[in-house]
């Protein structure tokens, strides 16, 4: 498979993307830190495009697909398997998303990975340890092709949290890195990661507290809470993810027909 990543030459400079970004914890009082996190990821990608967020949790709110060029489906704050009338709602958009415009551009984070797997008949399991802060992220040789400027190391580093995963790519789509961390089907359309490329260590930090649910950190243990920090503030590739994101939007579906969810 071909992935360009850069414009013929002579070409014109393309429109300003739309990108819609569906913010999907419910009840949370970190939105709008996490919103100003895509503001400032996006912003240094794709500085002249147009962001519109949508509160598709909390409110009910979903793109106009047509409007947009780029769907961000994020993270949230529950569990993926569960059968809330949000959660299902979310699952109705995105069979309704592939079915009425697959060649549409989508792009999963973390909970929006996970679901996304889900309703194309992926297992979601609980992991043994979760993952938080910067984790580095071993790509297949398909996402060396994707992501050329880890071509030679072979290493996406980006920012983690999460306690469950996708046991195994959907039907359909390609493993861009071991462990189930980024999948891309086949139409070259819907790109997801379990991974945070919009998250600073500034967003990042806001969760820290879960480390006392998740691995029983004594919030006092000041050398624990040290090590935590330090892999928050490791530098990791959000950028240059970002930025590949960017020009995979522009990029052609391959004309397939659309893998349909089950």
């Amino acid at each position: 498979m071909l992935y360009p990543s850069t414009p013929f030459p002579g070409a014109e400079d393309p429109p300003p993307l739309r990108i819609a970004v569906c913010l999907n914890s419910y009840n949370s009082r970190f939105l709008p830190a996490v919103e100003a996190s895509y503001v400032r990821a996006l912003g240094r990608a794709a500085p002249d495009a147009a962001l519109a967020f949508f509160e598709s949790a909390q409110k009910g709110e979903f793109p106009e697909p047509s409007q947009f060029d780029l769907i961000v489906l994020g993270g949230a704050n529950v569990d993926p398997r569960a059968s809330w009338d949000f959660v299902l709602k979310i699952h109705g958009f995105i069979r309704t998303l592939v079915a009425q415009y697959p060649d549409k551009k989508v792009v999963g984070i973390c909970w929006g990975h996970q679901t996304i797997s889900r309703v194309f008949g992926a297992d979601i399991v609980n992991m043994d340890v979760p993952e938080m802060g910067v984790t580095s992220i071993n790509l297949t040789e398909e996402g060396r092709k994707f992501f050329p400027h880890a071509a030679a190391t072979g290493v996406v580093r980006l920012q983690q949290h999460h306690r469950r995963e996708v046991a195994a790519a959907p039907a359909k789509f390609a493993p861009l890195a071991q462990g189930s961390q980024i999948f891309l089907n086949d139409n070259n359309t819907i790109l997801t990661f379990q991974g945070h490329p919009e998250k600073d260590a500034q967003t990042a930090r806001l969760r820290m507290h879960d480390t006392q649910r998740w691995f029983g950190f004594d919030a006092l243990d000041e050398k624990a809470w040290a090590r935590l920090e330090a892999q928050i503030e490791t530098h990791h590739d959000g950028d240059a993810i970002w930025r590949r994101v960017v020009r995979w939007v522009r990029e052609p579906s391959r004309g397939l027909y659309a893998p349909q969810p089950s």
